[in-house]
């Protein structure tokens, strides 16, 4: 496993991005008392985050080739990484032949008796019926010679029991003629043989979905953002190969302070600027956290409210993000100026009056929430 992939990624995502945003982070931090004074009210500094699609195989092998590398750009459907496939080509194989066997054994019970058995069968029929006409005739001439008185009766039962005889031939014969003509196989077995042909689908389908997985194709169209291991070395089942960051997963996270955290709302528009960005980058509002950051651990007053801070995540468009690289410090500024104003003990009360919800937590006096007063 090469150095990158030691220092990138642990557990299911590479850290490497979030290690530096946090220091970007305290960076920002440590200079924003400073430029308090000289900065204009409604701008704040920031980082960009990303959000990282891993790609890994669930089953583990040797890293066979490897098409892209560190900053490529890619398309959907484009190949990332193959593995060994030895072991289930190998398995898909034998899940075919066993495949090819049930439905061979379905097909003979589907299937009637041989050509040559049922012809024999046919023409065994043709002489009992022979049979049946010449005794049939032959009981017709010895009743008249009966009648004529010349010759007894005993010669006339022998050839009835004659005709009798050959009119069940015929009817044994044309039985064993249906009989060779149906499935050789009864309803139970080509049922049973039915069902293994459907297991040895679902078999030879697996065996397909396992080489299949072997074989990494980019789900989404961005750029490269990292890769973990080298061709030859063994990938552990499970463990990330690559990291694609498409556009559409940039998002920009900044801190703003508690007096104009309750101003803001998802889809909010606000810009972005950052070093070497020749324009500023729209963006809308997405998340504004309900939760304090850097709280100090003292009672809420006016002093320390001016200390909170809270995180607010703004995404821009997937065009824009394009232009956007995770761990990049950037200044927000709304697209109209945010007025910081602090609202009144009274404004809030008859904001609570109407039903309004205030984001911001803060002290609570009575049963009423004052994080302005």
């Amino acid at each position: 496993m090469t150095d990158a992939a030691n220092s990138h990624f642990t557990g299911s995502r590479p850290i490497a991005a979030f290690s530096l945003v946090s220091l970007v982070g305290v960076v920002t931090t440590a200079v924003l008392g400073a430029a308090c004074a000289h900065r204009p009210p409604d701008t704040y500094q920031g980082y960009i985050e990303g959000e990282f699609v891993l790609l890994a195989s669930p089953f583990a092998g040797q890293l066979e080739k490897l098409f892209v590398r560190r900053g490529d750009d890619v398309e959907t459907g484009r190949p990332v990484f193959v593995l060994e496939q030895e072991n289930e080509r190998a398995a898909r194989l034998e899940a075919e032949e066993r495949l090819k066997n049930a439905e061979a054994q379905l097909q003979n019970l589907q299937l009637a008796r041989r050509r040559p058995e049922i012809e024999a069968l046919r023409a065994q029929l043709e002489q009992a019926r022979a049979a049946r006409e010449l005794s049939a005739a032959q009981l017709v001439r010895q009743e008249k010679l009966f009648k004529d008185g010349f010759i007894p009766r005993s010669g006339v039962d022998e050839a009835r029991s004659a005709s009798d005889r050959d009119v069940a031939r015929v009817a044994e014969a044309e039985a064993q003629l249906r009989n060779a003509l149906q499935p050789l196989g009864r309803d139970a077995e080509r049922e049973a043989a039915t069902a293994e042909v459907a297991a040895a689908r679902a078999a030879l389908a697996q065996a397909e979905w396992r080489l299949e997985q072997k074989s990494i194709k980019s789900p989404v169209t961005g750029s490269v953002n990292d890769t973990f291991f080298v061709e030859g070395e063994w990938v552990p089942a499970g463990r990330p190969v690559a990291a694609l960051l498409p556009p559409g997963n940039v998002k920009a996270r900044f801190y703003v302070p508690e007096i104009i955290v309750g101003a803001l709302r998802p889809g909010r528009p606000v810009e972005l600027r950052c070093d070497g960005c020749p324009k500023p980058v729209p963006a809308a509002v997405t998340f504004v956290s309900d939760q304090a950051e850097y709280t100090p651990p003292v009672l809420f007053n006016r002093e320390s409210r001016a200390k909170l801070q809270f995180l607010v995540e703004a995404r821009p468009s997937p065009e824009d993000g394009a232009r956007l690289r995770p761990a990049n410090p950037w200044t927000s500024g709304s697209s109209d100026r945010i007025r910081h104003r602090r609202s009144g003990p009274k404004q809030i009360v008859r904001a609570q009056a109407r039903g309004q919800r205030l984001r911001a937590p803060g002290p609570a006096r009575g049963n009423l929430r004052l994080p302005w007063a």
